[in-house]
């Protein structure tokens, strides 16, 4: 609505519109004038008004044909008419409200009537401008709503994608706004665990490559889920080999528990498998080793190609308990040991000396949780 209100005055005698003019002016509204129907409707689409005063007997086009026009025209919104004319007879006003006024006022006017009727339009306006306000706001908030839907739809899709590749953790870092700090190199202490096949490479020597595809895609869908399950970081798939890292990129407060528990539902999930796969004629049996200590973590590659890993001491010593280890056992070290409860039943299998590893390592077999 205009500031102040704009009231369009359509009649052909000047002198009905000056005294309208001089009525409206005294009541603070602004007013434009035509002399005719064509010039009430050039001015209207000019000026868009907020309410027209619209006399009936008007040359070149009559009020009644140009209330119809007026109303028919969707560029002019909701503009309150007031028809004001001589015409009184009962089927003038029918006509009138018929084609689209919204009162009805014959001449000579009264002028608290006519002040009347146009704060009345006023407000009927206002109310309609509002909620056409309130209408187009809320079309913008939908719209924005929609957007953020899609883009999160989008989002979704793009982090869907990239688990397929990427374990769910640096999936997730990758597309979050802060990416390259997240996965900057860094130095943590971690958990880490390999496990591995026992028997795989004498069975894949002699296996057909397509029956190998097979038991390495059972055994990754196996372990795969379990790794999420228990929010492990999926390093890599190395054949039948597989690291996980408990405590990067995402730290947790019971890394080394949480390896543990992993690795002993894996035994569990395993051992079901060797059971199938021995009717098979495989004879495929599984270690882990899991060790914990501070490791630097971070990008490892080049500008085409990057996997996120952990180099140090715990890696080497993980991947060396998971080649000591016999089928069906779960050798951790004596940080491991200490930083997990008494609900864990372990068993000590001496000092062992591995590859690599100048010194004997204290080792421990976890025979259950409970």
């Amino acid at each position: 609505m205009h500031d102040p209100p704009q009231i369009l005055i359509a009649d052909d005698n000047e002198n009905n519109r000056c005294i309208l003019v001089a009525r409206l002016a005294a009541e603070g509204y602004e007013t434009r004038e035509a002399e005719d129907g064509e010039r009430a409707l050039a001015v209207a689409r000019e000026v868009t008004p907020d309410v027209i005063l619209l006399d009936v007997m008007m040359p070149k086009i009559d009020g009644f044909e140009v209330c119809r026009r007026l109303k028919r025209d969707a560029s002019l919104g909701f503009v309150p008419i007031i028809m004001v004319t001589a015409r009184a007879d009962s089927k003038d006003v029918v006509t009138g409200l018929n084609a689209g006024a919204d009162e009805y006022l014959t001449k000579p006017v009264d002028h608290a009537a006519l002040v009347a009727r146009v704060h009345s339009m006023l407000r009927i306006k206002e109310l309609h401008d509002r909620s056409e306000a309130q209408a187009a706001e809320l079309a913008s908030w939908n719209r924005t709503l929609e957007q953020r839907v899609a883009e999160q739809i989008a989002q979704i899709e793009r982090v869907s994608r990239l688990k397929r590749f990427l374990s769910p953790q640096i999936a997730e870092l990758i597309l979050s706004s802060s990416p390259n700090e997240s996965l900057a190199t860094h130095r943590r202490q971690v958990t880490i665990v390999f496990c591995d096949l026992r028997g795989f490479t004498a069975f894949s020597e002699i296996a057909e490559p397509e029956e190998v595809m097979a038991v390495m895609s059972e055994y990754h869908t196996a372990l795969g889920s379990l790794v999420h399950e228990f929010e492990g970081t999926l390093e890599r798939f190395m054949g039948d080999g597989i690291m996980v890292i408990f405590g990067d990129p995402i730290p947790c407060p019971d890394p080394c528990a949480r390896a543990v528990q992993m690795a002993v539902a894996m035994r569990t999930r395993l051992s079901e498998l060797s059971s199938k796969w021995r009717g098979e004629s495989h004879e495929l049996g599984f270690g882990i080793g899991i060790a914990h200590g501070y490791a630097t973590l971070g990008p490892i590659g080049f500008e085409g190609r990057s996997e996120y890993s952990a180099i140090g001491t715990v890696v080497n010593l993980a991947a060396r308990l998971c080649a000591e280890a016999r089928d069906g056992q779960i050798l951790i070290d004596s940080k491991v040991r200490a930083a997990i409860d008494e609900r864990t039943t372990t068993q000590p299998v001496g000092e062992l000396t591995l590859k690599g590893l100048h010194r004997p390592i204290t080792a421990y077999n976890v025979l259950g949780t409970t």
